[in-house]
């Protein structure tokens, strides 16, 4: 059998076991490899054809009572994500159509205090005794994030756009632009009129 072939017996088993659980618990995805953690599943919405990698945490934790009954996250049709991935909404996380996602990602609109220069948290008060302060996250349709990105709140990433690897999003990403780095910076666009990436002109 071709599975037991690729994944060896045990790798197989654990894979067909996934299938069975996905069938039963999401029958609209297409594979959810075990151990997948949800949380507040009632929160969250997945589309038609989601796939995950193993050890994957995607979670709806609202900080007030207004978010707790709408659905905070949601993921589109389908939508890939590999391994260790980790999701969190607070507010709203919403995950376009046909977003590749690859390991060890973490996207959430939730921070603990708020460091901007209104109101600012104290470094004084430990980190879990503050506040809880959220900012929606869009990632666009067609999106590639590679290996090890963070994605933060208030953040949009633009239809078509890629993500670097090991890269921090903490502003928004155009659409069609390829952005790098920590903090994440657009260094190449789609040119139409050429059908081809070109370099950003500084």
């Amino acid at each position: 059998m071709k599975l037991f072939r690729r994944y060896g017996i045990w790798g197989g088993l654990k894979l067909l076991f996934s299938l069975i659980y996905t069938k039963l618990f999401f029958p609209k995805a297409r594979l959810i490899r075990l151990p997948f953690d949800i949380r507040n599943k009632h929160l969250i919405r997945i589309g038609k054809g989601f796939t995950s990698g193993f050890n994957c945490r995607i979670e709806a934790m609202p900080p007030n009572k207004e978010n707790v009954d709408k659905k905070l996250l949601l993921i589109g049709d389908n939508v890939q994500i590999n391994d260790y991935v980790h999701i969190a909404a607070g507010e709203k996380v919403v995950i376009g159509h046909n977003v590749l996602i690859a390991s060890k990602v973490f996207i959430s609109d939730i921070n603990h205090g708020n460091y901007g220069e209104i109101n600012p948290d104290s470094p004084l008060v430990p980190p879990n005794e503050r506040e809880l302060h959220t900012k929606q996250v869009i990632v666009e349709d067609n999106v590639w994030i590679g290996e090890s990105v963070c994605i933060l709140g208030g953040v949009t990433i633009g239809r078509g756009s890629i993500i670097g690897a090991l890269s921090t999003v903490s502003r928004s990403i155009p659409p069609y632009s390829i952005a790098v780095g920590s903090p994440a910076k657009v260094v190449k666009i789609y040119d139409f009129s050429l059908e081809k990436w070109v370099r950003k002109a500084d």
